[in-house]
């Protein structure tokens, strides 16, 4: 049957206002077939009782860590949710406790030993049952949302497999006041969240709205101090010294990039990446002096490559994200109007860079670069966030990986002499690389787009990239995009044709504009300890007049130790 909550708490109310004297509850919460256990104390006294969890911790607890406890005050029907930081900084938000739930009962039956009566609902498609023991006048439920109910929560179970349930009641009469005399600064839910979050989140700000674009006249800076944006390649890079602290493994690491036209109308290739420095030779200085100190090698046409595969002296750079921008978002938002749509005023892109955080420890040079001869170029913002998982502190698994850039074909100094990636087209590219001793996990990182922008150029015909180790074929990859109409809204400057589809629509080589490519990953787990050669070879199209295609591929090893 269905009770009508109005009548039902309305009738219940007299005989729960009589509830006296002090108790302490424990619950324990776990998913069934899970391995985590959690455990919780409600401490009551009369009509009041708080909430908080008893787990012990075990280690240094990370940077913002916070005490919650929520306290549940039934003759006014509220919930005080507080959040205690380490620094003794006080905070709450004050709801109601839900009532408008429209609970089906009627079943009852004995639960771990205690004669109860059956409750469910269907909330936000979680189906939830309650089971619900009369002792002692008391009303109480770790679990806010059923607070409402009549008596002491003995289970509470979602959806059939997320259980909390009642492990033991004992009275204690030294128990006092149960609410304290201040709970700190009031907030807003969505105020509490954000608080918690940022003070959780370690946040690094790389970029702020710096323009990148073509400037012939900019010299080169000779220095390279901390924290301070510098600009090379004729303006269409840029670089910054940051120095981090090292973080625990368990945390998520994601690059933030938004992006928007100061003046430059086309999809152009952008990258953000680190230039290691753990060699003699790095783009760092190559950037400051000259692309030729830099390696290279010669293909069969006799083009050279500088700074695009690692050797004994040189590393090259490792790309953190590989993103396209669109047609001219914002600048030429007014040139055209968009059918029952607007365009947007910035591309943001969000993408998942854990797999790179050994990468970030100590000083390291990051920089950004998008492909341009306009004088107005773009606007690029960037920060780097790190989420933790866990509530603890410690370094000991931070250095058991390690990143080995390859080889980076996507040529981020092009304005300052680099040539692009067209070697596939008489070549493949061949780099060495050595598997340590004890290598436990090998894991090849791989971004691969195509570029040749017309209708046979190798932006628009998917091609099979192969992956050799040891010159044997061991892994195959078609780059290729097929949702490029999605962002149709990010490119009011993409050209429209006859057929009532726009440039910006159609499927490219691993790309769209206005996205950022998302890294494939090869298991190479297995190699035997030593030197090893891996190739990427890729079937390139022919040049037609003054068009030609070339590849951007860049690989990082991730070794596990």
């Amino acid at each position: 049957m269905k009770i009508n909550k109005i009548l039902f708490f309305s009738l219940l109310l007299p005989l729960f206002n009589i509830c006296n004297g002090q108790y302490r509850l424990t619950y324990v919460t776990f998913s069934i077939g899970g391995t985590d256990t959690t455990h919780t104390e409600v401490i009551v006294n009369g009509r009041q009782y708080s909430i908080r969890n008893t787990d012990p911790k075990n280690g240094l607890p990370i940077p913002g860590t916070a005490e919650h406890i929520t306290y549940v005050e039934l003759d006014q029907s509220a919930i005080f949710a507080q959040t205690v930081f380490a620094d003794t900084d006080s905070y709450y938000t004050e709801s109601k406790i839900p009532l408008e739930y429209e609970w089906e009962g009627g079943l009852s039956g004995k639960v771990n030993g205690y004669p109860c009566q059956k409750y469910s609902i269907i909330s936000f498609s979680n189906a939830i049952e309650c089971w619900v023991t009369a002792y002692q006048n008391l009303q109480v439920s770790p679990v806010t949302m059923s607070a409402g109910l009549p008596g002491v929560l003995v289970k509470f179970c979602r959806n059939g497999n997320y259980v909390t349930q009642l492990t033991s009641i004992r009275k204690d009469s030294k128990i006092k006041q149960i609410l304290p005399n201040s709970l700190g600064t009031k907030l807003t839910t969505q105020e509490m969240r954000k608080l918690t979050v940022e003070r959780l989140t370690q946040e690094y700000v790389i970029f702020e709205d710096e323009q990148i674009c073509f400037n012939p006249k900019l010299e080169k800076p000779r220095e390279l101090p901390y924290d301070q944006t510098l600009r090379f390649a004729n303006g269409t890079v840029i670089l910054k010294k940051i120095h981090f602290d090292r973080l625990p493994s368990h945390y998520r690491i994601f690059a933030e990039l938004t992006e928007y036209s100061n003046g430059d109308a086309y999809d152009r290739t952008g990258s953000v990446f680190i230039l290691p420095a753990r060699k003699a030779l790095s783009m760092v200085q190559a950037l400051r002096d000259s692309i030729g100190i830099l390696p290279y090698f010669t293909d069969k046409a006799g083009e050279r490559y500088p700074g695009m595969i690692a050797d004994e002296t040189y590393d090259p750079p490792v790309e953190l994200v590989r993103f396209f921008t669109p047609f001219g978002v914002r600048k030429y938002n007014e040139y055209r109007k968009l059918e029952n749509q607007a365009w947007a005023e910035e591309v943001r892109y969000k993408q998942d860079i854990s797999d790179l955080g050994p990468l970030l420890d100590g000083d390291v040079y990051i920089g950004a670069f998008i492909g341009n001869y306009d004088a107005g170029g773009h606007k690029l913002s960037l920060r780097l966030k790190a989420y933790p998982e866990e509530d603890v502190w410690d370094l000991s698994d931070s250095a058991k990986v390690l990143i080995t850039p390859l080889f980076n074909t996507c040529n981020i100094m092009e304005m300052a002499g680099q040539n692009y990636g067209r070697l596939f087209g008489t070549d493949s590219l061949t780099v060495v690389f050595e598997v340590p001793v004890g290598a436990r996990e090998l894991t090849l990182r791989y971004i691969s787009t195509g570029h040749g922008g017309w209708d046979r150029g190798d932006e628009f015909v998917p091609k099979v990239n192969t992956i050799l180790i040891d010159g044997k074929p061991m892994f195959t990859h078609t780059p290729w995009r097929s949702d490029c109409g999605t962002y149709r809204t990010l490119n009011p400057a993409s050209g429209n044709f006859w057929n009532g589809m726009s440039s910006s629509d159609y499927s490219r080589s691993g790309w769209c504009p206005g996205t950022a490519t998302q890294p494939v990953y090869f298991n190479l787990t297995g190699l035997r300890p030593g030197r090893h050669t891996l190739t990427v070879a890729i079937p390139q199209g022919a040049p037609e007049g003054g068009s030609f295609s070339s590849w951007n591929v860049s690989g990082a090893l991730i070794i596990g130790n």
